[in-house]
């Protein structure tokens, strides 16, 4: 225990009065924490192509990356580390004009405020990778909201494109049911060149615990064509475990590029259809950060 966490001691005596109990109180309890995380993409329609890869996620309170940025040597908040959270890569608002004075906390407020939300969230936890050595690319960060007991109130499943390009996708407390957000819904979004502009997302969130389990399908005239899996096992977030992942996935956000467009040239060479950016803008609705070319 270090004095940034502790600040003070108090004891209390057993009935005997031959035991002292010392118990440290004014001790900050960590909501952050980080995933060893496995990622699976298992295309079925219209040939079969499977991989999967290994990854850490961190899953942040936003209200302690302060606190995160001067507990743990490589991490930074807006600078330039090994590990850094950058307000910029996720949801700003408005969409054409996005406000960059606003902490991304405030942005999420906004933009429930915006889509009706009741209940204003006292915590908002983020499952997301971070800018690793000054690069980053997220398939999809999750934002999960919690009330002031601690209960879930909605989910934000924030997709993003190899365009730079950003979706936001609202579960709300009507979608929760056994401890996990579900929702079918039109994409409206261009996610891969592979994929039909008109197919659905069908979402399977479970709020993280011990263990992480979400899951993410692509769904094209009632039928399933397409898995995406993210499953992993809670770790402590500190120095040495950040160390180690460091030492363990240089480059984590590289790498995650790199399978993605290696796998979209084996997918290719499958002969899948191919679907440009620019065919059907009518299907890409409320896309944050859009693609400048077009």
């Amino acid at each position: 225990m270090n004095k940034n966490e502790i600040e003070t001691f108090k004891y209390s005596q057993s009935l005997s009065g031959s035991i002292r109990i010392f118990v440290p109180i004014g001790i900050r309890i960590m909501n952050s924490c980080l995933y060893r995380s496995l990622v699976m993409h298992n295309r079925m329609k219209p040939v079969s192509h499977r991989f999967h890869y290994n990854v850490f996620m961190f899953y942040i309170d936003l209200d302690e990356i302060e606190i995160l940025k001067k507990k743990l040597l490589l991490f930074s908040h807006n600078k330039f580390n090994f590990f850094s959270f950058r307000d910029k890569e996720h949801l700003q608002l408005p969409i054409g004009n996005p406000d960059k004075t606003k902490t991304t906390k405030q942005h999420i407020l906004n933009y429930l405020e915006q889509n009706g939300a009741e209940i204003v969230p006292t915590k908002i936890m983020l499952l997301t990778n971070l800018n690793v050595l000054g690069y980053n690319f997220n398939p999809v960060s999750f934002y999960y909201c919690f009330d002031e007991k601690d209960e879930a109130i909605c989910c934000i499943a924030e997709v993003g494109n190899t365009f730079g390009e950003m979706k936001p996708y609202l579960l709300t407390k009507e979608n929760l049911k056994d401890n996990a957000f579900h929702l079918n819904t039109t994409k409206y979004f261009y996610v891969s060149p592979f994929m039909e502009h008109d197919s659905n997302f069908d979402f399977n969130l479970a709020i993280p615990g011990e263990k992480l389990n979400n899951r993410i399908d692509t769904i094209k005239n009632g039928e399933r064509v397409f898995i995406s899996t993210l499953t992993g096992n809670k770790k402590p977030i500190n120095n040495l475990n950040l160390l180690w992942y460091s030492i363990r996935f240089p480059f984590i956000t590289l790498k995650i590029i790199t399978l993605i467009h290696w796998n979209a040239l084996l997918l290719w060479r499958k002969k899948i259809p191919y679907h440009k950016k620019g065919e059907n803008q009518h299907l890409q609705k409320d896309v944050h950060r859009r693609y400048k070319s077009e």
